[in-house]
């Protein structure tokens, strides 16, 4: 009996996961926000993930204003090269970039009240971009609509007529208002579709409710929905180019360069700059914000600052040169440009990058000074006891330069490089660093050792002595 109850739920099982194994995937994917970078990467892992399960169906729920062209474009390559078959379903908008996207799906199916179409070229402040957008976005356009092929229908008078299944001239009047389609669309009026106006026009195979009114309609009963979920790191990457977050990022990065000019040698301070350095370029350049050339100016900018501080006596070009290409690296990279060109950037996104990069960095300073005195000071830091606390007396014989420095007041010598004030000198077959007392020295110029101070030598020129 016992063996005849195991035999009964083994039977049952095979045939549940039998069952469960015969119901055709439908893989789905939202776009339900403005078309990004992020976008095309998660469309992208939505298809590996979907043929790696061997879905029969995409299905791409859509609700979006627009977005940008490149990532659209690579989204609709996606779909025309997928072997799953494609279809969208409009939940309201398909507008800009998610017609694109839409009119490379193979049916499309919309919500009542939705629209699809509006596809100009415009930059973020709504107003159309120059003619060399428009004409890309018209060919693409075109291309797409072609790509789904045309039928040659031969009338009872014998008159051939081409029937496109999505009407290449349609897709284009989607773009340019000047663009006139007999019945259709005047020109000086870009062209968007109603659902029922795109049913009519073959820009629509159906109208639906929901998605699983779609799948109805697309001839799907018995299926199992498989919904994609951004990975953990994409959800990370849209966090860390939230401006709130590039800000914070700056100040750790001015943070820990100005600790690390307190205690020079590679140490925790310069590890987190660069750590936040790193976690603040990266999203960017995912994002298809921040340029390569961006990154490399940034870092040139630092080098220079530092060549400024450590080798190069004073503070001249520089490190002024070497500010100007930190602040430029790190507001560049926040700006949607491409190389130097501005034409889809508006006035408030460069706001709002030079904002960002002006707190993070005013702030990142201020917060240094204050932690400064109240985290690492001797006596009440909370690392103090990672600070020496004795106190080493002069007058106990402690002093902090070689007693032979202290006989070189009175001294000449010969400026070897220009002392604007810092620069070098030679007295006496030793080179040392010095500073001018007054003005500038020019190489080669007799100077004078006028006194000595905390391990620094300062000079003035001899005739002036």
């Amino acid at each position: 009996m016992r063996r005849l109850v195991i035999l009964f739920f083994l039977l049952i099982s095979v045939v549940v996961f039998a069952q469960e194994k015969n119901k055709t995937l439908v893989y789905k994917i939202d776009i339900k926000q403005n078309i990004m970078p992020a976008t095309q990467r998660q469309v992208r892992q939505a298809f590996q993930a979907a043929d790696s399960l061997h879905a029969k169906y995409f299905l791409i729920h859509m609700n979006t204003y627009g977005g940008t062209v490149l990532d659209a474009d690579s989204i609709r390559t996606m779909i025309l090269r997928s072997k799953i078959p494609v279809y969208v379903f409009i939940d309201n908008n398909a507008a800009s970039a998610g017609a694109l996207i839409s009119i490379a799906c193979d049916g499309i199916y919309m919500r009542p009240g939705s629209s699809i179409g509006a596809a100009t070229v415009v930059n973020q402040t709504g107003e159309a971009m120059p003619d060399k957008y428009q004409s890309y976005m018209r060919s693409t356009m075109r291309a797409t609509a072609e790509a789904h092929g045309k039928d040659t229908v031969v009338t009872a008078d014998n008159d051939t007529i081409i029937k496109w299944f999505r009407d290449p001239l349609i897709a284009e009047a989607m773009v340019d208002q000047s663009i006139y389609v007999e019945g259709i669309s005047d020109t000086g009026k870009v062209l968007t579709f109603t659902a029922l106006e795109a049913m009519e026009n073959g820009f629509c195979e159906g109208i639906a409710e929901n998605v699983n009114e779609v799948l109805e309609q697309i001839g799907v009963s018995d299926y199992e929905l498989v919904t994609y979920e951004p990975t953990l790191l994409e959800k990370i990457i849209g966090l860390l180019v939230n401006p709130v977050v590039s800000g914070l990022l700056i100040m750790a990065i001015i943070g820990g360069i100005y600790f690390e000019m307190q205690s020079p040698g590679i140490g925790f301070p310069l590890g987190i700059a660069v750590l936040a350095a790193i976690l603040y370029f990266a999203p960017l350049y995912l994002e298809g914000l921040a340029a390569n050339w961006e990154i490399v100016i940034f870092i040139v900018g630092i080098i220079l600052i530092f060549m400024e501080i450590f080798a190069i006596p004073g503070f001249g070009v520089a490190g002024v040169t070497g500010i100007v290409l930190v602040f430029a690296g790190l507001v560049l990279s926040l700006i949607d440009n491409v190389n130097f060109d501005f034409d889809g950037v508006e006035l408030r996104g460069f706001g709002v990058a030079i904002t960002t990069v002006v707190l993070g960095v005013f702030g990142g300073f201020l917060l240094s000074l204050y932690l400064g005195q109240k985290v690492f000071t001797a006596q009440s830091g909370m690392f103090k006891n990672f600070a020496l606390n004795t106190v080493q007396h002069a007058n106990e014989g402690y002093i902090s330069i070689e007693t032979n420095m202290l006989l070189l007041k009175g001294k000449e010598g010969v400026a070897q490089t220009v002392l604007r004030p810092g620069g070098k000198v030679l007295i006496e077959g030793e080179v040392y660093d010095a500073v001018a007392e007054t003005g500038f020295i020019d190489k080669g110029e007799n100077v004078i050792v006028t006194r000595i101070e905390a391990t620094q030598i300062y000079v003035e020129r001899a005739d002036i002595a």
